[in-house]
């Protein structure tokens, strides 16, 4: 684990932990963002924290074409029960995300300075968000950072107001991303409910590859 100063580079991946902590410290501003999901590395405190850097091995990612969708997700789906839409609520959705509650969870991690930094990388097209609606009301949706170029989809945070909303919500984008070409979607971290829509751990250098 290293600690940085204002303006220092983030160093070598292979420097974190066990669980994943890189780095602690240094600049939260839309070019450290950059940099980081660039070099397969996420930002991830509470207010009570400094700013800390990770990179976990395993790294939970989605291939596009493994995700699997269960048979009453895909009798949903063909009901169109929610109304899909894509950047059209990003603050929405970040504002959600932050202040649902999770199990287990303190807090949330999606500080009013993260906030910041990702409604201007939004404001860039780099942070995206799916929203999903019903009667006209947010009941879902998730965001994340779309490296274009290098055809991955780095995905931060996700919420559901009402049953199955942010699965949808995740299933869309996916099919979506699928036809731009996109190779991987970052998970991040494994979570059961990730892994039963096809989403798997593999070692940080095989990620890395996807980011070269």
């Amino acid at each position: 684990m290293i600690f940085l100063k204002s303006g220092d580079p983030f160093p070598p991946v292979e420097y974190a932990d066990e669980q994943g902590l890189l780095a602690v410290g240094g600049d939260l501003n839309v070019q450290s963002l950059i940099a980081a999901y660039n070099q397969g590395i996420f930002p991830w405190f509470d207010n009570s924290q400094p700013v800390l850097w990770w990179s976990p091995d395993p790294r939970m990612v989605l291939f596009p074409n493994r995700l699997k969708v269960s048979k009453s997700m895909k009798q949903l789906l063909k009901k169109d029960v929610f109304k899909i839409t894509y950047n059209e609520d990003f603050a929405g959705v970040l504002e959600q995300c932050a202040n649902i509650e999770r199990p287990g969870q303190v807090g949330t991690w999606i500080t009013e300075e993260i906030k910041a930094q990702y409604q201007k990388l939004y404001e860039l097209n780099i942070a995206q968000s799916v929203e999903v609606w019903k009667d006209g009301k947010l009941v879902g949706g998730l965001y994340g950072i779309y490296l274009k170029e290098k055809k991955v989809f780095c995905g931060e945070s996700m919420f559901a107001r009402v049953n199955n909303a942010s699965k949808f919500g995740f299933i869309k984008l996916v099919e979506k991303l699928r036809k731009e070409g996109v190779k991987l979607i970052d998970c991040q971290i494994y979570t059961e409910h990730l892994a039963s829509l096809g989403a798997e751990e593999i070692p940080r250098k095989e990620f890395l590859k996807f980011l070269e």
